[in-house]
């Protein structure tokens, strides 16, 4: 899978999978694709990895994704540690009144226990400019063939394969790459999803923002604090909230500005600088405007995440407001769902049909991510009106309503109550745990068992609930393998199904030996329960797994769960087998 000879004007390349996009999204699917040994070619049309920081929260499923790809310590050597990311400040400025508080990402007492219960992983602040060229270093290092500098122009489809036309934007040269499957991960702006009509449902255009990236020493406001981000609302200003993100503690930042009604601004120098500066509020702090970006709000989704032989992954699929931080965290899962399917089909291993369930399975999350970031932004609305900074304010006006806020009385009171209770709907946007961790898939790759998902206990967008039901990501839980810890996590995915069965369970182990063989499909075993293989010291295994000891669940390469056996069956060989040929869409290997 090294990078082949250097095309020629003209020539035509043959390849089993073209990825066009080189973000997030796309840099995970090349590196994925070579692990599983599929043979791809990545292009883009920007000579380099992100430029700027843009996204950078990163949450514990997509860290779960990069401990699968092996890089999670890399992934941690470059981001700001979940302690560091909890403390999430509103104020007039950096140097000014701080306005509300809250703690956030899992680091308030109350939660937590909770986000450490949930997985083997904390989540970071990896700023994309720093985890980009990480997860490319992971892909050149499984041979995979990225080609920066190279522009998709034109693509057409058959129902044989795929034709995209690409320039080489350094000499111009034009060259052809035919490929079985396309993944558009080409952003936003999409060259993949206009060219082949892929229909968006939602809106674009919503409003306006612009981001601006800083170097600034701000410790002395932000080290006794420290949080992901910082917003910032001066008094008497056309800024509705600025969110700081923290890029490098606490010397680097990248600001979002939103302005009131989400109009646009002026982004000259001059503006920008005038605005930055009531920012920090200390106007002895030296600053530099290192980038100023454009930045348009829109709640836009693709009707289709799959059209022919070409699929949509990451921003080219789903398009809204960075609240929640769910942009790079969903495109990343977005690849790390397809290629497993698409190294599966290209082998000959699955059927055509297992394609689909990309769509079926994705096209929600993608749906709920948009819904959840633009009710996020409204969310912040009751906050704003409490404290009371409004549009076409002086700085006088302003400044009386801060003071009346923290003014001792009744009316300060009553301010002061209903800013808090404004503060927990925040908790939405900021403590987010069951939309980050809870995706539960329905499609053909998951064997219904017969049971419907178990109902949520506690605010299904607040609190992940595990559970084995088929369809769900497998849950957590550490267990002792001879002196070493390892969670049940790292004893799937990797590439394969795996069977998890308990004590009992020795049948189960056996029929997945012999459907591997079968198939020449490998599926591993692995026995866990209080002193088996795996030994759930804890019972914690025993009181979350939902089966008996002779039961067992059949885990897709993707973690999720793709059959449950609550107990033990008359012929666990034909049952397996026949589940595995389901999911996968082929004939029983028997038949």
């Amino acid at each position: 899978m090294a990078m082949k000879q250097v095309p020629q004007a003209g020539d035509v390349v043959h390849t089993d999978v073209l990825v066009v996009g080189a973000g997030p999204a796309g840099l995970t699917a090349a590196a994925f694709l070579a692990e599983y040994g599929v043979d791809a070619i990545t292009v883009t049309k920007y000579p380099s990895t992100a430029p700027t920081p843009r996204a950078h929260i990163t949450n514990q499923r997509t860290v779960e994704v990069l401990r699968d790809l092996g890089i999670e310590d890399r992934v941690r050597e470059i981001a700001m540690p979940a302690a560091l990311m909890g403390t999430n400040v509103w104020a007039t400025s950096f140097a000014g009144v701080e306005l509300a508080r809250m703690m956030t990402w899992g680091e308030g007492l109350d939660r937590r226990s909770e986000y450490a219960a949930a997985s083997p992983c904390d989540m970071c602040n990896a700023p994309q400019n720093v985890l980009e060229p990480v997860i490319l270093a992971a892909a050149r290092e499984r041979k995979a063939d990225i080609r920066f500098n190279t522009e998709l122009i034109d693509i057409k489809q058959d129902d044989e394969r795929v034709r995209g036309t690409l320039r080489r934007r350094d000499d111009g040269a034009e060259y052809t790459v035919e490929a079985r499957y396309v993944i558009g991960a080409d952003g936003g702006n999409s060259t993949v999803a206009r060219v082949l009509d892929f229909a968006m449902e939602g809106e674009a255009g919503i409003g306006s923002a612009f981001t601006v990236w800083i170097e600034a020493d701000l410790s002395r406001f932000a080290k006794h604090r420290p949080g992901a981000l910082f917003w910032v609302s001066p008094p008497g200003t056309n800024v509705l909230w600025s969110p700081w993100t923290t890029i490098v503690p606490h010397t680097e930042w990248m600001a979002l500005f939103l302005m009131h009604d989400l109009l646009p601004a002026d982004t000259s120098d001059e503006a920008v600088a005038e605005i930055v500066r009531a920012g920090i509020g200390d106007p002895d702090v030296e600053f530099k405007i290192k980038h100023i970006g454009q930045w348009q709000v829109n709640h836009v989704v693709a009707e289709r995440y799959r059209k022919g032989r070409v699929f949509l992954a990451g921003d080219a699929a789903h398009r809204h407001p960075p609240s929640n931080g769910l942009g790079s965290n969903t495109s990343i899962q977005d690849s790390y769902n397809l290629a497993w399917k698409l190294a599966l089909v290209l082998r000959g291993d699955a059927g055509e049909e297992l394609l689909d369930s990309y769509h079926d399975e994705r096209k929600p999350v993608g749906r709920q991510v948009i819904d959840r970031a633009i009710k996020s932004l409204a969310q912040l609305q009751p906050l704003s009106e409490t404290i009371g900074l409004a549009y076409g304010q002086t700085p006088e006006q302003g400044w009386a309503i801060v003071d009346e806020l923290f003014a001792p009385g009744e009316a300060g009171a009553a301010r002061r109550a209903k800013l808090l209770d404004a503060v927990q709907l925040v908790n939405y946007q900021l403590n987010a745990h069951g939309v980050e961790l809870g995706q539960r898939y329905t499609s053909t790759a998951v064997a219904d068992d017969g049971t419907p998902f178990p109902d949520y206990t506690r605010d299904p967008e607040l609190h992940y609930h595990p559970t084995t039901h088929p369809g769900a990501h497998l849950p957590h839980v550490w267990l002792q393998h001879g002196t070493e810890y390892i969670s049940t996590l790292d004893l799937v995915g990797h590439g394969r199904f795996t069977v998890l069965t308990g004590v009992d369970g020795a049948a189960w182990t056996e029929a997945a030996a012999a459907v591997s063989r079968e198939t020449g499909l490998t599926i591993e075993a692995r026995t866990i329960g209080m002193r088996a293989e795996y030994d759930d010291v804890l019972g914690e295994w025993t009181r979350i797994r939902e089966f008996d000891d002779d039961g067992c669940l059949l885990v897709r390469p993707d973690r999720h769960v793709a059959w449950r056996s609550r107990d033990s069956v008359d012929d666990p060989v034909e049952t397996l087998r026949g589940v595995l040929a389901s999911v996968l869409g082929t004939p029983p290997a028997n038949d």
